[in-house]
């Protein structure tokens, strides 16, 4: 029996679907999922096996003009996406035009790989409107296959799933059949807590958060954690606190169920608020946060 095995990896600007999409498509809640853009930061691998076949989903970061460092970082998981896909899956949706990121495009346009264009959200669109924004697609990546989905909807993520199964290339697997992401358990604490913070807090705030876990510690019925939010100004720091640390242990608390449905265990966790002075804008900072700046 032959085996296929690839890497599929899904692109496009922030805030179309991406993260929404490659948990259908995995089956598992590798990557958070909110209404505010640049939610995704890393470049995150979910991978799905089958006895014939394993799939390395990889989410990346919206694609988008750098204003500092962190930003820079984010494109260059994006950009390192279109170096090693056997399929390309560029997430866009009823709202965006083609000419939002053009440079980009024009780098997914030299690809010799298979391009699968996924028009999301058209649940909010009618026959018309969708036939317009299929034929400007048509125009813009001729070499492409376009699906119009709803991620959240659920349609067609089954037909997306089946085309992706046709174009893999036959060889064997990358990774062990057991494993279903490249992350260690640690990360998956950091983006939890970030998320809680991303639903939680207003404009700036979320934006200027990084959550590093200093301490982890499993055994079989519960984790210990201690995980630090770093913020870029002490004002930020009270925000995130708030008036007798209520804010703080909303997130807290709200995080740990999370967390607890995730591991299926106990969860004991501490969270801490520190300052790290303009941490978005520093190399040292962001290596530090695994961020890549190459």
């Amino acid at each position: 029996m032959t085996h296929k095995a690839g890497f599929v990896n899904i692109v496009g600007n922030p805030n179309v679907g991406k993260s929404t999409l490659m948990n259908l498509l995995v089956g598992e809640r590798i990557s958070i999922a909110t209404f505010k853009a640049q939610t995704t930061r890393h470049r995150i691998m979910g991978i799905l096996n089958t006895d014939d076949m394993q799939i390395c989903f990889s989410d990346t970061p919206g694609v988008l003009k750098p204003n500092y460092k962190l930003q820079e970082s984010m494109l260059n998981f994006s950009e390192s996406a279109l170096q090693d896909a056997d399929v390309l899956l560029y997430v866009t949706d009823m709202v965006e035009t083609p000419d939002k990121n053009e440079s980009f495009l024009e780098q997914v346009s030299k690809m010799n790989v298979p391009v699968l264009v996924l028009i999301n959200k058209i649940d909010l669109a009618d026959q018309n409107s969708l036939g317009d924004k299929v034929a400007v697609w048509h125009e813009v990546l001729p070499q492409a296959e376009i699906i119009p989905i709803s991620a959240k909807c659920k349609f067609n993520v089954d037909v997306v799933l089946k085309r992706i199964k046709e174009l893999l290339p036959d060889s064997p697997p990358y990774f062990g059949k057991d494993q279903w992401t490249d992350k260690p358990a640690r990360f998956f604490v950091t983006e939890i807590i970030r998320e809680k913070i991303l639903l939680y807090y207003d404009k700036e705030i979320p934006y200027s958060v990084e959550v590093v876990v200093e301490s982890f510690k499993e055994d079989k019925k519960s984790i210990h954690i201690h995980a630090v939010i770093y913020v870029e100004r002490e004002s930020q720091k009270g925000i995130i606190i708030g008036h007798q640390g209520v804010a703080l242990k909303k997130v807290a608390s709200e995080a740990r169920k999370e967390l607890e449905r995730f591991f299926g265990k106990s969860i004991y966790l501490e969270t801490f608020v520190k300052v790290d002075k303009d941490w978005r804008s520093s190399d040292k900072a962001l290596k530090n946060f695994g961020y890549n700046l190459d």
